[in-house]
């Protein structure tokens, strides 16, 4: 009996411990956990390049080497021996890349924009963070940097390249500053959007862009957003648009804008070297403009970076 007794009292003081880790199992999944957490977005400090396509690359040479003055310091091949893309360099930073592979006047001519990041893998870690379709990893990129591409609300190709030792443009810092640049600062870019929402979901509310002026054609409707990169000067401009719209539209929508000191000055250097587009204008952002277009129909704004008189349609906030 006394043993028996003894050893009920065992059982039971593990029947109990038993009853009391499951409870205490079961308490620990309840209870709510510190949440992970996510990565921070990377700096993303400006325009790296404007990539655009062309058939006739003897005439873009012309255009962007020769008007507009801008050095060609290298080219990709791929495969080899194959021409893939060849650089025109505005500055150590900022190119406009020309792609030679047009293959229908309907095709459209921006193939993408690219923006300079300080760490182009946490981007990309932070990118999945947030759900944004992202490659699975890093991929080998031709001229030697970090980068890799996304797709954005319109399906316009973006990319984030981070600059590496020993890559292209590295190896390049202060070489092929042309003297006979008409600019030396790509100061934005734009592109269509048709749906302003959708778009800052991805621009302002992941990358973290904001918006600093709206205008348009009147006073009473927003054909234009412009959204500064989160760490730098350099903005992008949202084209609003909506249904078909023929290839000459999207070359005027699809733009690159070169900031210049005088758009008067820009204008008698492009007349000198026998380009005549028409006279500058004051835009509705108050800032003298001249509107060139290269050979396939892009245009390529050339724009003083201050207003001379008050803009339209809201605040232009710095």
């Amino acid at each position: 009996m006394n043993i028996f007794f003894h050893r009920a009292g065992i059982f039971v003081s593990a029947a109990a411990a038993l009853a009391l880790a499951i409870a205490c199992v079961a308490a620990s999944a309840r209870a709510p956990r510190p949440a992970r957490a996510l990565p921070a977005r990377p700096a993303i400090v400006g325009i790296s390049h404007v990539g655009l396509r062309t058939d006739d690359l003897a005439a873009a040479r012309k255009f962007y080497g020769g008007v507009l003055g801008l050095g060609e310091p290298f080219s990709l091949d791929y495969p080899p021996g194959k021409l893939l893309l060849t650089y025109f360099k505005v500055n150590d930073h900022q190119y406009i890349e020309i792609f030679p592979e047009l293959k229908d006047a309907n095709e459209d001519r921006l193939s993408h924009i690219c923006f300079e990041t300080t760490d182009a893998q946490g981007l990309r870690d932070y990118l999945a963070s947030r759900g944004w379709k992202v490659p699975d990893a890093l991929p080998h990129m031709l001229d030697g940097n970090q980068g890799f591409e996304v797709e954005d609300p319109d399906g316009h190709t973006i990319e984030f390249v981070q600059y590496m030792p020993g890559s292209l443009h590295s190896n390049s810092f202060g070489k092929f500053l042309s003297d006979t640049r008409i600019s030396v600062h790509i100061i934005h870019a734009g592109f269509t959007v048709r749906d302003p929402a959708a778009a800052d979901r991805f621009y302002k509310d992941i990358l973290g862009f904001r918006e600093f002026w709206h205008g348009g054609m009147t006073d009473q409707k927003t054909d234009w957003i412009d959204m500064r990169v989160p760490d730098g000067t350099d903005w992008i401009e949202y084209m609003l648009t909506s249904g078909d719209i023929t290839p000459k539209t999207r070359g005027i929508l699809n733009h690159v804008s070169l900031g210049v000191p005088s758009v008067k000055a820009a204008y008698d250097t492009v007349v000198a070297r026998g380009l005549h587009p028409e006279p500058p204008q004051i835009g509705r952002d108050g800032k003298w403009q001249l509107n060139t277009y290269d050979p396939n129909g892009t245009r390529v704004e050339l724009m003083e970076p201050k207003p001379v008189r008050k803009p339209c349609c809201s605040p232009m906030t710095q």
